[in-house]
């Protein structure tokens, strides 16, 4: 009989701070169509990565990435990254020198967000080799754990969905349209 109450309290103690739980607040999505391949879905950092999200999201409104494609992806002699933001990979040959060096002409100073490169799926802003505050439109998205890159790259967000999609992704892939969502959409 004792058991029996005290289940009875803690359910009731449950459901009380259930009732006066407050909700989350929505997150930022930004979703990927990739041609041939499907969806990703990316949650981003907006309260730890201001200046880059605002950038991004940005970008995204203005249809910058619309028909652009994945211009390097390293997948041996171990799974790596791929990565994306070039404008001129829409047209110009995947390997072109001129495409690790392209954006969108507007510079995002590096921000330390409390996030590592630890996992696969985790999103970086690309920089210019040895200037961490030479962002712009171009991002990496990690296909294995890559610790090395911390300090060096704002991790502004993570792969939640399709991560099937990240893997199959091959060097020409287009992504038709980029979007920008929330959690409650």
């Amino acid at each position: 009989m004792r058991l029996c109450r005290v289940q009875i309290l803690l359910f009731a103690l449950g459901l009380l701070s259930f009732a006066f739980a407050k909700p989350l607040p929505p997150e930022t999505l930004m979703r990927l169509d990739v041609d041939g391949r499907g969806v990703i879905k990316i949650l981003l950092y907006t309260k730890e990565a201001p200046k880059t999200t605002d950038h991004i999201i940005d970008l995204v409104k203005k249809n910058f990435y619309d028909g652009q494609k994945f211009y390097r992806v390293v997948k041996t002699p171990r799974p790596y990254l791929v990565q994306f933001g070039a404008p001129d990979s829409r047209t110009k040959a995947m390997d072109d020198p001129d495409l690790p060096h392209q954006g969108s002409g507007t510079k995002v100073s590096f921000e330390g967000s409390g996030h590592s490169n630890d996992a696969a799926g985790v999103v970086g802003l690309s920089t210019q080799q040895g200037d961490k505050d030479s962002g712009d439109s171009q991002f990496y998205i990690l296909l294995a754990p890559a610790k090395f890159l911390d300090g060096n790259y704002t991790v502004f967000g993570k792969v939640i969905e399709g991560m099937d999609v990240l893997k199959a992704i091959e060097k020409g892939d287009v992504v038709s349209g980029v979007t920008i969502t929330t959690s409650e959409n």
